[in-house]
């Protein structure tokens, strides 16, 4: 069991993946470029950065940053970065970033071995960083282990859209936003996208490049359409998978969210009942769909017991669900949650649940969910009004087929509505004039970016091209589909930009 369920969490993040030390290399610096770059932002943009061997064949490096971007001269902030060295003739510096907002850039590069071609491997320097806020770098903080299990997997047994419910909501997020506000500091105010984005222009800088060469997966292309928004001209080769929509509102992500979360458990399921070993086999999709309602609905009333003695309730249940849908791989593992949920052995929906959160043994192996919260929180504005939350909740409710089994309703987006700091962003398309081309991918059943995100941000960069993976899963070029991640890897290479491709 213990085996399962290493492969369980594996599944479930591809962020906790990391290697062993080899031989160690030599330090390595860089000469940075600070053409045109103004007197009181060079001492950032300036920076010589130090890599050092952390393991594996990958060096990292720690520079700073200023804590607020329109004071450079006031307090610092670090960032850690994480460097795969070309193992060729290289051509350059390819940055990237695997999403969240809260996801370890340094992780994801220690993993990149398993994520980009050899080819790209070869000819490039691969950098990821952990944004301001996340990770190593400067990080947000809120809560210790136990507060974060409560904050996080709260399923209180009160009727929806009651009066207790939403001041018992209300309180945990105001709870919540005292504590990151308490242990973070003034840092809570800066760790939105914008200030990420000039972030990324300082580390392009110090890098020694010119142009930004850049693969975002997720919220990563978020990062990649703000930089290509602001610095167009900047903009080297820029590919981003899994895009979101910056024009899209808070309420309208979570409407398509929940849309294509629908959709995707539908596919699950109506591939599962063809299966000998489903515990839903041989019934409809919509019956399957009712037995698991009803299984959230007892788990709400009757949490089932993990082995360290945690409550496993229909929110654990409802994030393992979600874990289980971002990759097609990871179908399996739902079932064998289902068909243990319903026996009363709770094992593998705890293990997608922990590996989604980013939870280990010990306690939380990152501080993932606490910037997600910090970053969404000051990048768009959500509703507060309560006649607008009853008809949101009305759509969600027509939109989710499980919808039924929560007790969310008209509950909105609590935390970011009691968030202590305001947002300082609106939802905007991008312009990016003068930008070259820049590819964006989509997949058609991808539950976290739907589909219809990526069709948008490429309407709306002047020379997007949109390369289609037809298929289930978040994000396109991990599936290593040929007819996808040729034309990436030429465009990287040798700047050959493809037409707008379907595949799969």
């Amino acid at each position: 069991m213990r085996r399962l369920l290493a492969a369980v969490v594996a599944a479930a993040s591809a962020l906790l993946l990391a290697g062993c030390g080899i031989l160690p290399a030599p330090d390595v610096t860089t000469t940075p470029d600070t053409r045109g770059v103004p007197a009181d932002l060079r001492p950032f943009y300036g920076q010589t950065i130090t890599w050092k061997d952390c393991g594996d064949g990958v060096r990292c490096a720690t520079v700073a940053a200023p804590l607020d971007w329109s004071r450079p001269g006031g307090d610092r902030i670090r960032l850690a970065l994480a460097m795969r060295p070309a193992t060729g003739d290289r051509i350059g510096t390819l940055f990237t970033n695997p999403g969240g907002p809260g996801a370890s850039g340094v992780e994801f590069v220690k993993s990149s071995a398993s994520i980009f071609s050899r080819d790209l491997r070869q000819h490039y320097d691969v950098v990821g960083w952990d944004p301001r806020g996340v990770g190593a770098s400067t990080p947000v903080d809120c809560y210790g282990t136990r507060d974060l299990d409560r904050f996080l997997f709260s399923d209180p047994d009160l009727p929806a859209g009651s009066a207790r419910l939403r001041e018992q909501t209300d309180d945990a997020a105001v709870a919540f936003g005292e504590a990151c506000e308490r242990e973070t500091g003034p840092l809570l105010a800066h760790v939105g996208t914008a200030d990420t984005v000039r972030d990324l222009d300082m580390l392009r800088a110090a890098s020694g490049e010119r142009r930004l060469d850049y693969f975002g997966f997720s919220y990563g292309t978020t990062i990649g359409a703000a930089y290509a928004d602001r610095y167009p001209t900047a903009v080297g080769r820029m590919v981003l998978d899994g895009a979101t929509d910056p024009s899209r509102t808070s309420f309208e992500e979570a409407l398509a969210n929940t849309r294509a979360f629908g959709d995707a458990l539908r596919s699950y399921l109506a591939d599962c009942v063809q299966r000998s070993g489903c515990p839903f086999r041989g019934r409809s999709v919509d019956q399957a769909v009712d037995e698991i309602a009803d299984l959230l609905t007892a788990l709400r009333e009757s949490p089932l017991r993990a082995e360290d003695g945690r409550a496993v309730n229909s929110v654990v249940l409802r994030t393992a669900i979600n874990a289980a849908l971002y990759d097609r791989g990871s179908w399996t593992y739902l079932s064998q949650a289902f068909a243990g949920a319903l026996r009363g052995d709770p094992a593998v929906a705890q293990a997608l649940a922990d590996g989604y959160v980013q939870r280990g043994e010990r306690g939380y192996t990152s501080n993932l969910f606490e910037a997600i919260y910090a970053v969404n929180c000051l990048d768009k504005p959500v509703t507060t009004d309560r006649a607008t939350l009853q008809r949101e909740g009305e759509q969600l409710d027509a939109a989710d087929p499980l919808r039924r089994a929560d007790n969310a309703d008209d509950l909105g987006n609590p935390v970011c509505a009691n968030w202590p700091v305001p947002p300082q962003a609106s939802p905007a398309p991008v312009t990016a004039e003068g930008s070259p081309a820049i590819l964006v991918l989509g997949t058609t059943g991808d539950p976290a970016t739907p589909y219809a995100w990526a069709q948008s941000l490429a309407r709306q960069l002047p020379k997007g091209v949109l390369l289609t993976l037809v298929g289930e899963g978040h994000t396109a070029y991990r599936a290593g589909d040929a007819c996808i991640n040729g034309p990436v890897d030429a465009y990287l290479l040798r700047g050959a930009v493809p037409s707008a491709v379907r595949c799969g």
